[in-house]
């Protein structure tokens, strides 16, 4: 009668299991079962979209379901990354994460959302450089010579920067930070014109990416000092880190990673995880990521969620130490 009465309460604990957490009892072999939704906080055609896109093409094809990329943008991002954490847990919504996921928590006091608590990383699936360019009509050719320009001309020297609390501006504070050199900001709507703007000589610095600085380094219009990553760049193996070139510390790259409400069945994040590592590894997906300076990563949730805590920590006290303030 004991060995009834414990197999009846385990049979009925079992059952109240798999009705509270179904995701859970969920067979992952059959994920997807129907079309799943990446969202991108981000405006049609940025980075951003354009690889949640060219992931989620190949997915569709190498797991036979729609992967769906929709964009809900607005408010720093925080529109879209507040709505994943309210989807169900299923697994058929996920967001596109970029590093504003990571630096939102120091600029807004107010998010939508827990970017720790809320969310269950699945990947960082790839990362790239930014180049600390300057204006060629600038005295410096390397890092070591801006910064004492900069240290002889405190405030004088201004840096075009894609909107205030905007990555670039964080990535500029940083460095200013760690070289202990004071730098006027000037913040734009947008990249573009920063170059616009550095070319024509109204500007001193900027961060840019690879693929849209790279021809006008090359043609002379303006000067890459260093990229941004620990490691060199694959397409600009000549150029120097910023480490390397006295800034010990400084390690900055955009990258783009997948993530999923919390809740999410385990299993499925860790499906998800080693499906987008395939993706990106293939040639097909690499080829591309390499002619633009990206590089592909395919990391492990775990490895994602070190890297999201570690950088939302470092972002706080950049922002807090340079008082970054937004609107």
């Amino acid at each position: 009668m004991r060995l009834r009465r414990l197999f009846i309460s385990f049979f009925s604990a079992s059952v109240c299991i798999c009705t509270q957490y179904p995701a859970i009892a969920q067979d992952t072999a059959d994920y997807p079962s129907k079309p799943v939704r990446i969202i991108v906080a981000q405006a049609t055609g940025g980075g951003t979209d354009i690889q949640a896109r060219l992931f989620s093409a190949k997915l569709s094809e190498n797991l036979g379901r729609q992967f769906l990329v929709e964009n809900r943008i607005g408010a720093g991002n925080t529109i879209g990354f507040g709505y994943v954490a309210k989807a169900a847990p299923d697994g058929y919504t996920l967001a596109a994460i970029t590093p504003s996921f990571t630096f939102s928590p120091a600029l807004y006091r107010n998010l939508p959302y827990d970017p720790v608590k809320d969310f269950a990383p699945i990947s960082n699936v790839t990362q790239a450089p930014y180049l600390l360019l300057i204006n060629p009509a600038l005295p410096a050719k390397s890092v070591r010579e801006w910064v004492a320009l900069a240290k002889t001309r405190p405030g004088q020297l201004n840096a075009g920067v894609g909107g205030a609390g905007s990555f670039t501006h964080l990535a500029m504070a940083w460095l200013a930070d760690l070289t202990n050199v004071e730098i006027a900001y000037i913040p734009y709507k947008g990249t573009g014109p920063v170059l616009v703007d550095l070319m024509a000589g109204q500007l001193h610095m900027t961060f840019g990416n690879v693929l849209s600085s790279l021809p006008y380094v090359k043609n002379g219009k303006m000067r890459a000092l260093a990229t941004s990553m620990h490691t060199r760049s694959a397409i600009l193996p000549e150029l120097p880190t910023i480490a390397e070139a006295g800034v010990t510390g400084y390690d900055l790259n955009t990258w783009h990673g997948w993530a999923a409400p919390a809740g999410t069945s385990p299993a499925i994040v860790s499906k998800m995880s080693l499906e987008l590592a395939k993706v990106v590894r293939s040639p097909s997906i690499s080829e591309q990521l390499a002619a633009d300076g990206g590089e592909p990563v395919g990391s492990t949730p775990d490895e994602f969620r070190k890297l999201i805590l570690s950088e939302i920590a470092r972002w706080r006290k950049v922002v807090s130490k340079s008082r970054i303030t937004v609107e």
